[in-house]
């Protein structure tokens, strides 16, 4: 599924709900199903810069695509990357670098969230985007 698609379902998903609260619940939800993180990457290194809380972050390649894996210490903000790897996982490391994420403002995220989430979110979305340019150079060499 293309990282449009994969948006898409998320959108459909999040109408469903009649107010904040569901949202935000199934936000959560999505923080319960993340696949566990290595403890080899829960280190300084891997911390995303600009979140209040700590989120680790690692990236890799595998067959061509990109595979993210994270944890954090908050479960909104757990929730929160979720969705991002949700989107932007197994993706080939040019889509992701040009990937225009729209989903956070069409579910109305972007507008409930507090001002130091909304920047956790950005950078989150900032590095996953620097690991896949990353990935593309390596790529082309």
């Amino acid at each position: 599924m293309s990282i449009q698609e994969k948006q898409e379902e998320i959108i459909a998903e999040f109408s469903i709900f009649e107010d904040w609260m569901e949202k935000y619940e199934h936000i959560i939800q999505y923080g319960k199903s993340l696949p566990i993180i290595d403890p080899a990457y829960k280190v300084p290194e891997k911390l995303i810069k600009g979140c209040q809380s700590q989120v680790w972050l690692h990236a890799e390649q595998q067959d061509g695509k990109v595979v993210f894996t994270a944890d954090s210490d908050a479960i909104i903000t757990k929730g929160l990357i979720a969705l991002m790897i949700s989107v932007l996982n197994h993706q080939e490391a040019t889509a992701i670098a040009q990937a225009d994420i729209y989903f956070i403002e069409k579910i109305g995220l972007k507008n409930h969230l507090s001002p130091t989430r909304a920047n956790g979110l950005h950078a989150m979305l900032q590095q996953m985007k620097l690991y896949a340019i990353a990935f593309s150079k390596i790529n082309q060499s």
